[in-house]
């Protein structure tokens, strides 16, 4: 798992070093330099959520899943992918802009696909962290009991 996790890590770190100042300095891109900048932008909660999500990784690995350190790792991941999400929102207006100038409605159908990705893991992770909750407050009632 934490392979993948890893992978995952550096294959959009290598896309945000590369991939991303070459395509912005290769030739005019008219209005989408700003839209590839603003790519940098969400790069921040995602690599948190990654961050989060191999220390939720090491807490199972110990034992310590069912502890308050895994639901603050789930509220964090939670809250980025809201970021994100929020982020790619907020853009949107110009993003729709861009894509009436230049009649390229697939820039609109990847920005909708990362906003709705990224609520389905803040819906996901929220689920997970309130399911977490209550498991613990059942454990701890039950380690009081006996």
């Amino acid at each position: 798992m934490r392979g993948v996790i890893y992978l995952i890590g550096i294959a959009v770190l290598v896309f945000y070093i590369i991939a991303v100042p070459r395509v912005i300095g290769s030739f005019d891109l008219g209005g989408y330099d700003p839209l590839l900048l603003g790519m940098y932008l969400p790069a921040i909660p995602f690599f948190i959520a990654l961050h989060q999500s191999l220390l939720l990784l090491r807490y199972i690995d110990k034992n310590n899943a069912f502890s308050e350190l895994s639901v603050i790792a789930l509220k964090k991941i939670k809250y980025c992918a809201l970021v994100i999400s929020g982020l790619y929102t907020a853009g949107m207006p110009y993003i729709f802009y861009l894509a009436d100038q230049d009649d390229a409605p697939g820039v609109v159908g990847i920005a909708f696909v990362i906003i709705f990705a990224s609520g389905v893991i803040a819906i996901f992770a929220g689920l997970l962290q309130k399911l977490l909750k209550s498991a613990i407050d059942i454990k701890s009632e039950n380690d009081l009991t006996v």
